[in-house]
């Protein structure tokens, strides 16, 4: 009977995928698959964003979040598909600041809507490791 979950798991669908990770973002599941790993980032901020109350405070930040938290995702698959090593380092560092700029504007969301505090703090921790992953990226090409 184990071997049919362990089995099951490795072939889990993508939404099955989206389910493990929305819990804890970074789980084995595709723990090494960055292009799945910053696309299910993108995807999860853009849930957290569609639950934050619109007000004229929150309007701006919904929009900045959700550029950062989805650009994450785009400018890697932009790093992989880089011209030269310079531009991939280049890309890569993008990637790492937009990753940073999400954990700010996830810190400034709580304040605007406190209730979203626990969804955002999983949020911030992958953003947190997303930032480090880009980090060490980077500077393994120097």
């Amino acid at each position: 009977m184990k071997k049919e979950s362990s089995s099951r798991n490795i072939q889990a669908g993508p939404s099955d995928k989206q389910e493990t990770r929305a819990e804890g973002m970074a789980t084995s599941v595709g723990r090494y698959d960055l292009h799945e790993r910053t696309a299910l980032f993108g995807e999860a901020i853009i849930r957290l964003a569609a639950k934050i109350p619109v007000t004229p405070v929150s309007q701006r930040m919904i929009s900045q979040l959700v550029g950062a938290g989805t650009s994450v995702g785009a400018n890697y698959c932009e790093a992989d598909d880089a011209d030269s090593k310079k531009d991939f380092r280049h890309k890569i560092g993008i990637c790492r600041k937009e990753s940073k700029e999400t954990k700010y504007w996830l810190r400034m969301i709580v304040v605007a809507a406190p209730e979203l505090r626990d969804e955002a703090r999983v949020l911030w921790q992958e953003a947190k490791e997303l930032n480090l992953i880009f980090g060490k990226i980077r500077r393994n090409c120097e």
